[in-house]
Parts: C-alpha cells; sequence; structure tokens
C-alpha cells in the first residue's frame, strides 16, 4: 500500500504519510531507457557503413530522448505527499503538491468526519475528510481498492 501509519495504532498520537504508487524505480528506468535504445538501434545494424544511417540516426535518438523526457515528467508529477496527523484533539492534514507548495487543513478531532462517494466524486470511492466548514480529499492518487481500505482504517482511527 502506498500508505502507512508511522506511529502504533494504539498511540496517543497517530501519524500517516500517504503517496502515490512508484512503480518504476530509477534503477528500472535507467535499464529501460537502455533496452528501448539498443532495441531502436538493432534494426539500424544493417545500414551500418551506409549514408542511410545517418538519416535514419537523429530519428532513433529523438525517440529515445522522447520517451525519456516524457518518463522524467511523469515522475515529477507523482512526487506528491500527504500525511494526517491525528493527536488527542486535532485532525490536521498537509498536502505537498509536486511543485513543494503545502497546503494545510486543521479540525477539531471530535468533529472530523470520514465520507466517501462512491460513484459521485472525481474518482471511484473518493474519500473526503470534513470540519471546520471545509471538505478536503485525501488519498485521491490512491487506487480503489486502496482508498476503500484507507476509508475503514480512518474510520476506525478516528473513533478512538
Amino acid at each position: 500500500m502506498p500508505y502507512q501509519w508511522t506511529t502504533p495504532p494504539n498511540a496517543p498520537s497517530q501519524q500517516m504519510r500517504l503517496w502515490p504508487h512508484q512503480s518504476l524505480s530509477p534503477r528500472g528506468f535507467t535499464g529501460f531507457i537502455l533496452a528501448t535504445f539498443v532495441m531502436i538501434l538493432i534494426p539500424t545494424l544493417a545500414l551500418l557503413g551506409t549514408v542511410l544511417l545517418w538519416g535514419l540516426l537523429p530519428f532513433a535518438l529523438l525517440a529515445v530522448a522522447g520517451i525519456y523526457f516524457a518518463l522524467q515528467s511523469n515522475y515529477k508529477s507523482r512526487q506528491i505527499e500527504e500525511i494526517l496527523t491525528l493527536d488527542a484533539n486535532t485532525a490536521r492534514l498537509i498536502h505537498t503538491s509536486p511543485k513543494g507548495e503545502e497546503k494545510e487543513w486543521q479540525c477539531n478531532r471530535y468533529w472530523t468526519t470520514v465520507t466517501t462517494y462512491p460513484s459521485e466524486g472525481p474518482v471511484p470511492h473518493y474519500v473526503t475528510l470534513r470540519g471546520e466548514g471545509r471538505e478536503v480529499e485525501i488519498g485521491a492518487f490512491l487506487s480503489e481498492e486502496e482508498r476503500i481500505t484507507l476509508y475503514d482504517e480512518l474510520q476506525r482511527s478516528l473513533r478512538r
């Protein structure tokens, strides 16, 4: 699961860290780019020593560069982090965007409610926290099954 409680479940103060799923490690990224480059160059082996090779090589390099920049852009857009802190009196959520901007929401824990929208939200089983006159999303980047589990865990944790 791309979220975890960083404190024991029965501690007076709990903290949960959420992040998007990272399916490609830096080592896997390097291997993928290298494999793509080799696979693109295999057909050009027959053209070694000809002028035609120099006509195709820029396009092969452009294709590899395009894949590289697309994967880098995707990696940067997944640099989201949410930290939910629950102590005896307060529920606090800090959302850090890919650009490093932080948004903070805080509410009295007693009045905090967790809501799920099975089909009405931007994603299925959309989970929100409501309190202090505001409703904020939590874990919108998680998969549908993970949001269902998150909703159940938040319900249990806020009841304590």
